[in-house]
């Protein structure tokens, strides 16, 4: 996965990972595989949320 994937491109293959595991038949060795792959998209998204969160901060306190 590149860096300069958007947030909403990481979500869109966060929830495409998700529908995958709801299937029935999805195996168990797949099922771990999404999984990690999901803990790591999450993780990304998570950082990006936070940054931009920081962000707005500091221009909030530059403002006042």
């Amino acid at each position: 996965m590149s860096k300069t994937q958007t947030f909403e491109h990481q979500l869109a293959e966060l929830t495409a990972i998700i529908e995958k595991m709801e299937q029935p038949d999805v195996g168990l060795e797949e099922s771990l595989k999404l999984y990690e792959q999901g803990v790591q998209l999450t993780r990304k998204c998570q950082k990006i949320i936070d940054d931009a969160e920081q962000k707005i901060k500091q221009l909030m306190e530059q403002n006042n």
